[in-house]
């Protein structure tokens, strides 16, 4: 078949001599998923799990997207509304031995019902979960009951299958605090723990330090934290830092009879590595979901920035204002999508300039 990329880029911009990127991908309107689906609108019950692995049994319409599922889950579970932005539903696949992968994050347009019957791996399921990379936005959720229990039901589920890593100190103290209950001491203590707040991906090929490598890769917290394997069985840990990635792109690599598109991805960010940029290849069925951490990871990293600069204009008199340097949404610029030459020609400059309608959504 037709081998497919899909380049995602940004240009540089700096904030005290660091670099950001930003990724721009296209949002898909329910008329182009209906007409690909063939989707016949018509009552259906959807199952969303918790953490904990209880779940709730709704009733829906099959072209119900993902944002109006979340809202229907939220109004059930008491979440706030104000709160809602913090969650979001996620495909997930449970495992033999007792481990979990989230294999990605459902987009708001996303059809659940239609996502979850369309997926070739087994065992699958929707489910709510946090969605944002910030561990110290939790300070946000602590005064709402439900949203304290997601966080703690999922700090728990995430001890149990080892994505945390905490000392045995620390462990024996969230043991205590779990037959108290004190949830919010309980959380409190988690943020402390290696890889709190992360999303782990199951285990992929990577081409650094060497080609042949394979890699569990963490991603949260302004990094992407890797426990590499060497040709040699040597064993590595490298921090990727987010503000040391230039750009990054998803490919399709194509697809052979028997496997699904999805078997064959990778993404590759072009990293200083040593004061000098390369490109740096993962291979991995969950490439979009990695893109989406990243995508999120930035946009909060804006955000916070945005909000330190209004602080720094309120405190500081107007005759300061001109001589602050921060990092502005406005000052984003989207590259579009930039496929590689000997994959893709486009036909003429008006192709191009389609691309710079696209609004960004999450994959």
């Amino acid at each position: 078949s037709t081998t497919k990329i899909l380049f995602l880029e940004i240009k540089q911009c700096f904030q005290h001599t660091n670099e950001t990127t930003h990724l721009c991908i296209p949002t898909l309107s329910f008329d182009v998923l209906q007409e690909t689906f063939k989707i016949q609108t018509q009552q259906a019950f959807l199952d969303v799990y918790l953490a904990d692995g209880r779940y709730l049994r709704i009733d829906i319409q099959t072209s119900d997207t993902a944002e109006r599922v979340l809202e229907v889950i939220s109004y059930k579970i008491e979440l706030s509304k104000e709160l809602i932005g913090y969650f979001s539903l996620f495909l997930i696949q449970d495992h033999n031995n007792g481990q979990m992968s989230v294999l990605k994050k459902l987009a708001e347009f996303e059809l659940p019902y239609v996502s979850l019957r369309s997926v070739k791996e087994s065992a699958c399921k929707i489910g709510i979960r946090k969605w944002y990379m910030d561990p110290s936005l939790d300070k946000m959720l602590m005064g709402c009951r439900t949203s304290v229990n997601l966080l703690y039901m999922q700090v728990v589920q995430e001890l149990e299958i080892n994505w945390v890593k905490p000392t045995e100190g620390q462990r024996q103290k969230l043991q205590m605090l779990q037959k108290a209950p004190d949830k919010l001491k309980f959380l409190e203590l988690a943020q402390e723990i290696q890889h709190y707040g992360y999303i782990q991906l199951a285990p992929c090929s990577c081409d650094y330090p060497e080609v042949g490598c394979t890699a569990v890769i963490h991603v949260g917290n302004n990094e992407i934290s890797c426990c590499i394997k060497l040709p040699s069985n040597q064993m590595k840990e490298i921090s990727f830092k987010i503000n040391r990635i230039r750009c990054w792109q998803v490919t399709f690599l194509g697809s052979v009879l028997g496997h699904g598109l999805d078997q064959f991805l990778e993404l590759r960010i072009e990293y200083n590595d040593s004061d000098k940029w390369r490109w740096i290849v993962f291979n991995t069925k969950q490439a979009f979901l990695l893109s989406s951490c990243l995508k999120k990871i930035i946009s909060e990293q804006l955000m916070t920035a945005t909000k330190d600069d209004q602080e720094m204009q309120i405190e500081h008199p107007e005759s300061d204002r001109a001589k602050k340097v921060s990092i502005r949404p406005s000052q984003i610029f989207h590259s579009g999508f930039k496929p590689r030459k000997w994959l893709y020609t486009s036909k003429s400059n008006e192709d191009d300039c389609v691309f710079e309608k696209i609004s960004e959504e999450d994959l």
